[in-house]
């Protein structure tokens, strides 16, 4: 009896061994991510303080990664220097979100809007090719938030087609 006990055992675990292994299988161990390169991230950057000087405003800007670490940042040359604390805010609140920062002023008078490390108002945009988020952009000293943001998504608009020809 004890034998056939051990078959049955056996057995039942082999069972549940080949019904648990395509659930395994389907559970990748790794991710592949997406990152955009220094190289974009420069081209973002610079592409934004043009398209900001073009209309005669100084402005900072930073390009983060989708994680919201700094890749680039920018300071035009009259620009104040809150703009840089404030673009990167601004960037690194857009990626978190994964929504241009515009649309989420609404939410800056809650208790995450008024956390130290995000800035909710206009100026802030997503980078994103093949429906993937790769960055975002924060732009900071123009004298409105929409100007601020239509510099930063004319940053993006530089890179847009090769981002997504390389997708």
């Amino acid at each position: 009896m004890t034998r056939q006990l051990h078959i049955r055992s056996a057995a039942l675990a082999a069972v549940l061994t080949g019904a648990a292994a395509p659930a395994l299988a389907e559970d990748p161990m790794t991710v592949s991510v997406k990152r955009m390169s220094l190289g974009t991230a420069q081209k973002i950057a610079q592409a934004t303080i043009d398209a900001c000087r073009e209309q005669g405003i100084q402005i900072g800007v930073t390009v983060v990664d989708r994680d919201g670490v700094v890749q680039v940042q920018l300071r035009d040359t009259i620009a104040a220097p809150i703009t840089v604390p404030i673009s990167y805010k601004k960037a690194y609140t857009a990626v978190n979100f994964n929504a241009d920062t515009s649309a989420l002023a609404e939410r800056a008078d809650t208790a995450v809007g008024r956390q130290d490390f995000l800035v909710m108002s206009a100026g802030g945009v997503t980078v994103t090719t093949g429906g993937a988020l790769i960055g975002g952009v924060g732009v900071s000293g123009a004298p409105a938030g929409e100007t601020d943001e239509a510099c930063a998504k004319a940053g993006v608009a530089a890179v847009q087609d090769d981002l997504e020809m390389a997708f």
